[in-house]
């Protein structure tokens, strides 16, 4: 039913697999991170993967992130903003692509903030808003850079503090 793995610095990390004969019954409401790179891409596949045979939606999201040198000057906030729009269309577009035919329910927003902290907002927020028996789960794709080792990644930030339940695709 499960095993171990270890991950950075020797951390233990207890795996849990369980199966089930039961269809789930309850609503299963993804929020999927999504800003068109391949472990997005792979991220929202692996969504599609989640629902197939239950009831649910998915949620893109795309989080436009200023960074701390854009915020000092007005101008280049105003030219970030007309980006973010143009970005928003783009990936609306290709997750519309990707999820053709395949998914009938689901939906885009876009946030603006810190990346992990908006994704966990935005299930939180479809958390208390839907009905009781909703399961909310945050999908995003496991970060190819190997700084992110090192300092961090959106993926590490979920796994700490997501009140949620987190799949993180390889």
């Amino acid at each position: 039913m499960g095993g171990r793995l270890f991950g950075l610095r020797g951390v233990r990390l207890d795996l849990v697999t369980m199966t089930s004969a039961e269809p789930a019954t309850s609503f299963l409401h993804l929020v999927v991170g999504y800003d068109g790179s391949p472990p997005a891409s792979r991220a929202l596949d692996a969504a599609v993967r989640l629902l197939q045979g239950r009831t649910g939606s998915i949620e893109v999201v795309y989080v436009a992130h200023l960074s701390s040198l854009v915020m000092l000057s007005a101008d280049a906030i105003a030219e970030m903003e007309q980006d973010f729009g143009e970005i928003e269309q783009e990936l609306r577009a290709s997750a519309a692509e990707q999820l053709h035919g395949r998914v009938e329910a689901w939906g885009f927003q876009r946030r603006q903030g810190m990346i992990a902290e908006e994704l966990i907002s935005a299930a939180t927020s479809l958390q208390e808003a839907d009905a009781p028996g909703t399961v909310v789960v945050i999908v995003v794709g496991s970060s190819s850079h190997a700084s992110h080792r090192v300092i961090g990644s959106v993926a590490v930030s979920l796994a700490r503090h997501s009140p949620v339940p987190l799949v993180i695709v390889p």
